[in-house]
């Protein structure tokens, strides 16, 4: 078998979201034979993500009536400098942000990235919520960050994740009082002066609203995507419009809409009662032409989960916790998209 002939293989393989089979997308970077070996290199961007371990394995299926060994890899090649990078071994950088506090966005946040690495990806999960930190109350994490000869912190780990948060560097009960510039400063050098190693993932749980916390991150980090995080109610909606304009005017893709608190399902009468409104996440990712993530239930184990440290996505058994696996499911795919768009649009 030739070069040809695998390019004509691979040419029946249609990835599911662009439309279009994965060599006249330019989704196969390289491929070369040798002898009963074909090695084959795709620009797959969002590891364990359903839909691009769909294309994978139709790539293999291509093959499956030959003998020969197929050696699969992925990478997509961004245009930034070595020298340049904040994050020089990380694939992906997903902030998720709220335009208000109280919808459950750090809660969002510790889900989705613990969903990720249940997947199998290698995971971070960064507290930029500098004046209010709680990320590590709710994964039970309280081993403080470790040290290199040369000064680099090493963030602690917990359920498949790399940690770091405020919280490891403030006693328990200090306030974080500063000013815009010093947020700069301390979040700019935990971004570089972390030993993250790889990752194919850094999930960024921002402080609500539009600040400095926010603005730092845009204008320093080279974010794949973000996730807005919103209840049904039109306040919230009104304030999640204010994120959606930042994202906007930085020209950071939005990876989608996540519905928290959606409704609540009654323990006792076993009706579901929608507390804050209904439907109103998906209303407002429609109205903005945005993916809808998913909806999580206003559900007493999201509360329970947080406050013990063991997030809701790993519990199999819970409806809850299936809602936040979509979510996660959904992330994963819409970053795999972002990437081999990007891809497509530039080959």
């Amino acid at each position: 078998m030739d070069e040809d002939a695998v390019l004509d293989r691979l040419g029946t393989v249609e990835d599911p979201d662009l439309g279009d089979d994965i060599v006249s997308l330019g989704l196969v970077n390289d491929v070369s034979v040798d002898g009963d070996t074909v090695a084959i290199s795709l620009a797959l961007g969002a590891p364990y993500s359903p839909n691009e371990t769909d294309i994978a394995n139709a790539v293999r299926e291509a093959f499956s009536d030959t003998d020969v060994e197929l050696d699969l890899s992925a990478r997509i090649v961004d245009d930034l400098a070595a020298g340049d990078e904040v994050f020089p071994n990380v694939e992906n950088v997903i902030a998720v942000a709220s335009g208000k506090g109280g919808v459950g966005k750090s809660t969002m946040a510790v889900n989705i990235a613990a969903g990720l690495a249940d997947m199998g990806a290698s995971v971070g999960l960064f507290d930029a919520d500098v004046y209010g930190p709680n990320v590590p109350r709710m994964v039970d994490a309280d081993e403080p960050p470790g040290a290199t000869e040369d000064e680099k912190l090493v963030p602690p780990e917990q359920f498949g994740m790399k940690l770091m948060s405020m919280a490891f560097l403030v006693g328990e009960d200090d306030p974080v009082i500063w000013r815009g510039p010093m947020v700069h400063k301390v979040l700019t050098q935990l971004w570089e002066d972390v030993e993250w190693g790889h990752l194919d993932y850094m999930v960024i749980d921002l402080p609500p609203g539009t600040g400095d916390t926010q603005l730092t991150l845009l204008q320093t980090v080279p974010v794949t995507g973000s996730v807005i995080v919103t209840t049904p109610q039109e306040v919230a909606l009104d304030d999640a419009r204010k994120g959606l304009e930042m994202f906007g005017k930085h020209d950071t893709v939005v990876l989608g809409i996540a519905e928290n608190m959606a409704t609540f399902r009654c323990p006792d009468c076993g009706g579901e009662h929608a507390i804050f409104g209904e439907g109103g996440g998906e209303r407002f990712a429609d109205v903005h032409d945005m993916p809808f993530l998913g909806s999580v239930p206003l559900d007493p184990a999201v509360r329970t989960g947080g406050d013990e440290g063991r997030p809701v996505v790993l519990d199999t058994d819970s409806d809850t916790g299936a809602a936040f696996r979509e979510i996660t499911e959904n992330v994963a795919n819409n970053v795999g998209f972002v990437r081999r768009q990007k891809q497509a649009n530039t080959r």
